[in-house]
């Protein structure tokens, strides 16, 4: 297994926050795929991925449509996605994804956070050639019918997969559940959805993420506080939806 199971392995962080913020998150993503594919789901791979990512996070069918509506009423604001880049104290480097519909409030309130925990926003590209821009699919593995793992990596790898591997996944009532994950270039995605559709998987989620390609640094408990503080003020405003770093998780 590389680097993509050992980053998700190690980086023990919320998902997104509360369920609240799951819904935020969901809301402007569909805004956006909307805006860019349209709304009719047949036509926007994009779309269906989200729709399948939302009723797994059981979110409601009225936030859904509201999304939906925004998207296309053009009084509504204009959700766009931005990527901020920084450094937070100790020399730890920070990817920031938002959506939001006014960059110039988003923007300070991102300065603001890193400065208040010693960090600086740097320009862009400044840390960005530190992370690979990969796509991630969840697919729910039915336990009545196992699925052969090597089999299907060995089958993607002409979409463009780079990695395929389980993992058990525990709710908060302790039912545990087995996932499969497949890592790729972000320009595979439309053909390894196709695949993941025209097959018959339980697609959970698709999307995005940074993955960092470089060795994760190592700090010590005290500057891991203030590094997690950053985090949090970070992951904590509404028009932030990933916060990705260079810091090695702790144990």
């Amino acid at each position: 297994m590389g680097r993509a199971f050992e980053f998700r392995k190690e980086r023990k962080l919320k998902r997104w926050g509360h369920m609240a913020r799951v819904f935020t998150k969901l809301g402007k993503e569909i805004t956006i795929a909307v805006k860019q594919g349209g709304p009719d789901v047949t036509g926007n791979p994009r779309l269906r991925a989200l729709m399948a990512e939302a009723r797994s996070e059981q979110m409601p069918k009225e936030n859904i449509e509201r999304a939906i509506k925004k998207a296309t009423e053009s009084k509504q604001g204009d959700f766009k996605e931005i990527i901020y880049e920084g450094f937070g104290p100790h020399g730890v480097a920070y990817l920031v994804e938002a959506a939001t519909d006014n960059n110039t409030r988003t923007v300070a309130n991102v300065r603001s956070y890193f400065t208040k925990c010693g960090g600086t926003l740097q320009t862009s590209g400044s840390v960005a050639f530190m992370f690979d821009h990969k796509c991630v699919f969840r697919i729910k593995e039915d336990p009545k019918s196992p699925i052969d793992v090597d089999e299907l990596e060995l089958e993607l790898i002409d979409y463009g997969a780079e990695e395929v591997f389980k993992q058990e996944v525990e709710d908060e009532d302790e039912n545990v559940t087995v996932e499969i994950y497949i890592y790729a270039d972000f320009s595979a995605y439309g053909q390894i959805q196709k695949y993941i559709e025209e097959n018959g998987f339980d697609l959970i989620s698709g999307g995005f993420e940074w993955i960092p390609n470089v060795d994760l640094k190592e700090v010590s408990d005290e500057q891991r506080k203030t590094l997690e503080k950053l985090t949090e003020l970070l992951e904590d405003d509404e028009d932030v939806t990933n916060v990705y770093t260079t810091m090695k998780p702790g144990e």
